[in-house]
């Protein structure tokens, strides 16, 4: 299992779980809230230059994350369509 911020750009996978920070545990709520919920697609589009942030399409949506919110998102290659 991965994080969504050590993915190879482009590369679609599924959310298992999404795992706040202890000094910031709203980000889980938050990010279940616009979609990161387990078993929906996710793929980062593309990074802006020096790596921060991702660009995210998760489900239907494209989202701006920071790395450190994406570290958070739990995701795996299993059960993804090619």
């Amino acid at each position: 299992m991965n994080t969504l911020d050590r993915l190879t750009d482009l590369h679609p996978v599924s959310i298992v779980r999404v795992e706040a920070p202890a000094h910031a545990p709203e980000w889980h709520g938050w990010l279940e809230e616009i979609g990161f919920l387990p078993g929906e697609p996710v793929c980062v589009m593309a990074r802006a230059p020096g790596g921060d942030p991702l660009v995210v399409r998760v489900g239907t949506s494209t989202f701006a994350l920071r790395r450190s919110e994406a570290a958070c998102v739990h995701v795996s290659a299993d059960g993804v369509a090619a």
